[in-house]
């Protein structure tokens, strides 16, 4: 009894509280029930689709009002042509059009491999104001050498409300054309109160050549 008294009082800090260690499993498995103030999200994979060769990627279904958040992670995605950009548009028809009508801010920090020189910016040329173009979501000049590629984030809130405009923030890193890197930051909204019910990516030009695209709802 001694040895277990003693380890015990070896993992209790000055404070009177348990330090980590005298956890041996930090997981909830076991917790029956939580205070009803703490937040448990729930992030769920709706689908998940793998470029080849593929002029586009489209997700037509899945968009509803099951959540108000809807999450897209890109993975490694691979152009097929050099000096592209990879950017998105929404449809409110299921599909049939992607010409929703937005508003949008772009802006990014680029430091290059050789450290020639750094940039934090506005980019007025990537942005859209009452636009229905596609919105860029990297600053063109993505590059497609065998190890060059685009990572990143799109948020998408609400996307079935009929009585709001529909916010989205994106956040990515890619490899440009010219060996750097460049972090993109862009934001806005479809400026419309229909549903949007589709979203469908693209290069600016040329093919998805590799990568993938997860689709998550988040409660």
């Amino acid at each position: 009894m001694g040895t277990i008294t003693r380890s015990f009082a070896n993992n209790i800090g000055t404070s009177g509280i348990l330090k980590a260690g005298a956890f041996n499993n930090a997981s909830l498995n076991n917790v029956t029930a939580l205070n009803a103030a703490i937040a448990l999200g729930n992030m769920v994979l709706i689908s998940s689709q793998t470029a080849s060769s593929s002029a586009s990627i489209s997700f037509t279904t899945g968009i509803d009002s099951t959540y108000k958040e809807y999450q897209f992670y890109f993975i490694n995605i691979h152009p097929a042509t050099n000096e592209v950009d990879f950017h998105f548009n929404g449809s409110t028809d299921s599909g049939s059009n992607y010409n929703v009508t937005k508003t949008t801010t772009f802006f990014n920090a680029s430091h290059y491999e050789s450290d020639l020189s750094t940039e934090l910016a506005y980019k007025t040329g990537d942005d859209l104001a009452q636009s229905t173009a596609y919105q860029s979501l990297t600053r063109t000049n993505l590059g497609n050498d065998n190890d060059q590629s685009f990572s990143g984030t799109l948020t998408l809130f609400n996307p079935s409300s009929t009585t709001y405009v529909k916010h989205f923030i994106a956040v990515d890193n890619h490899s440009h054309a010219e060996d750097l890197s460049l972090n993109d930051y862009v934001a806005g909204y479809f400026n419309t109160t229909s549903a949007i019910n589709a979203i469908q990516f693209k290069m600016s030009s040329g093919n998805i050549d590799d990568g993938t695209i997860l689709m998550f709802g988040i409660k």
